[in-house]
């Protein structure tokens, strides 16, 4: 009973649906303990020949009414209780989107995408069944049960009420140790399904792979692997369910035989009419639901427990990174960047250190470097994906540990080397962070991005299905739509990590001159590793191992022999010796 209590912060909120229930579940006992009783008079009216015809019809016509009202009643009590528990399972889901929202990537290295969908969906799931069906169950058992025992007890016969529970304390005592063996188990069957969920993900995400690896035989056989011991724990879950019924079952039969035995033997004593002995069974049937209930709920509720830690140990992780309160000055401000060093976790070398950099608003920013110098820290710490410990990231004398963080993040519009699109229509795609945008700003953020002319090539132009993460475009197609998004947005800082290494020389060159002319210049922060997606930067600053090897404009770093002069002559002659072949 312990995950009711864990749940009561959702009765609270949702007491008046599950007060009316209940209320009405009260009434509906109170009404079915009336036909037993009638029964019973009608069989010693019958057998000592008191009863007429016309009376016998008037209890069958009044309890054939009141099974009508019991049936209408617990439709309405029905509607208000499973339409309260279906409504955990949307609150359960909008609370672990926002929590992992507000997560940092650390959060998603712990956990595989697999996992956190099987206890969005599973386990959530377990806890819908739990405030529904646990509830239902746990009410019927208590209280058609006591009002049962209350009956046979004070108004037949309370020597065969004992005798007819003599069997319950085996019961209890069986279902008891089910339960304990049903929560381990049933917790080892919720991660082998999140084991399970996140292999397919990732088969499904690396198909391409794999068949261009010849690995389908090899990764066959590790998914079957998967599948079996999944469905190894389910079955050993199924064993635990199978040991319930036969008790209840063996329980209720040696319930009735001692009933029936020592009813006979009160009726040949005369303590006992043949009426009452029939009253008694029929409230013994209504015994059956409320007994084979006690299993079932402690089935529910050891899922719904083994559901419930699962979640916490997800709902408890806190964010890494917490916003801060201090408002954001206008926009069009200078973006200071102050390093003193950074490492990353377990690291013992700073990933970035002595890192100076002033970015006035409008201007462009370039990063170069080598793989691994820190640029992509760089950024992660720029849109406080890391929290920086030794320096200060500040906008406009605003540390940006202070700001409130969705309004320091919606600052930047970000695009990727490798950008996410969702099956939907490139229109949609492009309109993603300002749906209200009309044809013509999605076109002509697309023209900004070198990509309209291309999607009106398409048989359906803008409402072309782009399919599961843009799997019908090009490399370049997929960046410029990103492109296209995050201008669309026209969100203050733009920001290009190696977002143009898949289109061309000239159409690079291209959108690099179409964000230049805009007549209020976007702040632009581009990484790049072809080194001509730099030449328009005010700034050219360059890192290797972490730390400032080179800054200064394009021209400027072109007339030193260091690292990008030499890096460009090389990207260079490389350019033409593709374009000679």
């Amino acid at each position: 009973m312990q995950i009711f209590w864990q749940l009561r912060w959702y009765f609270r909120q949702e007491w008046r649906r599950y007060g009316g229930a209940i209320a009405i579940f009260v009434v509906i006992a109170i009404f079915e303990l009336i036909p037993p009783r009638a029964v019973g008079w009608i069989v010693d009216g019958v057998v000592d020949g008191k009863i007429s015809l016309n009376t016998m019809l008037m209890w069958l016509v009044g309890l054939a009414a009141l099974w009508v009202m019991v049936y209408l009643l617990r439709i309405v009590w029905r509607l208000w209780l499973f339409g309260s528990a279906a409504k955990l399972g949307t609150v359960l889901r909008d609370k672990l989107y926002q929590h992992f929202t507000r997560q940092a990537p650390q959060f998603f290295e712990r956990h595989k995408t697999g996992d956190l969908m099987a206890r969005s969906t599973n386990d959530v799931n377990a806890l819908v069944m739990t405030a529904g069906e646990g509830v239902l169950t746990a009410a019927d058992s208590l209280i058609t049960g006591c009002a049962v025992l209350l009956i046979m007890t004070t108004q037949l016969s309370w020597q065969l009420t004992i005798l007819a529970l003599l069997p319950m304390p085996v019961m209890a005592l069986l279902v008891s140790r089910f339960g304990r063996q049903l929560h381990d188990r049933f917790g080892e069957s919720q991660a082998a399904f999140s084991a399970l969920t996140d292999t397919t993900q990732e088969s499904l995400n690396g198909v391409r792979m794999i068949r261009a690896f010849g690995l389908e035989k090899r990764q066959q056989a590790a998914f079957e692997k998967v599948v079996d011991t999944a469905g190894d724990k389910n079955y050993e879950v199924v064993k635990v369910d199978a040991k319930f019924d036969p008790v209840i079952q063996l329980t209720i039969g040696m319930s009735f035989f001692l009933s029936v035995g020592g009813g006979a033997y009160l009726i040949h004593i005369g303590e006992l009419t043949l009426g009452d002995l029939t009253a008694f069974t029929l409230y013994q049937g209504l015994m059956i639901w409320p007994m084979l209930a006690i299993a079932w709920l402690f089935n529910i509720l050891e899922r719904g427990s083994a559901a419930w830690k699962r979640l916490q140990e997800i709902l408890n992780q806190q964010p890494d990174i917490v916003s801060g309160q201090t408002p954001l000055p206008g926009l069009r401000e200078p973006l200071s960047i102050q390093i003193e060093a950074y490492h990353w976790p377990q690291q013992r070398q700073p990933a970035l250190k002595e890192v100076h950099i002033h970015l006035a608003a409008g201007h462009m920013l370039g990063l170069a470097g080598p793989v691994g110098s820190g640029k992509s820290t760089l950024l992660a710490l720029l849109l406080r994906q890391q929290e920086l410990v030794q320096g200060q990231i500040a906008y406009g004398g605003v540390e940006i540990r202070d700001a409130v963080l969705d309004a320091w993040r919606s600052r930047f519009a970000v695009v990727s080397q490798s950008p996410f699109l969702f099956s939907r229509s490139i229109a949609e795609n492009i309109a993603l962070g300002k749906p209200e945008a009309s044809m013509s700003e999605i076109r002509r953020a697309a023209a900004l991005a070198c990509i309209d002319d291309d999607i009106m090539l398409f048989p359906e132009g803008y409402d072309t299905l782009v399919g599961e993460k843009g799997i019908t475009l090009s490399g370049g197609q997929k960046q410029r739509i990103a492109i296209a998004r995050a201008l669309l947005l026209n969100a203050e800082i733009l920001v290009l990590d190696d977002a143009l290494s898949a289109v061309d020389g000239k159409t690079e060159h291209r959108i690099l001159n179409n964000l230049r002319a805009q007549p209020q210049r976007q702040t632009v922060i581009v990484i790049a590793h072809r080194l001509t997606a730099l030449e328009q930067a005010d700034e050219i600053v360059v890192l290797q191992h972490g730390e400032i090897s080179e800054r200064g404009t394009h021209a400027s770093l072109l007339d030193h022999e260091d690292w990008y002069a030499e890096m460009y002559r090389y990207q260079k002659l490389e350019q033409a010796i593709e374009e000679g072949q």
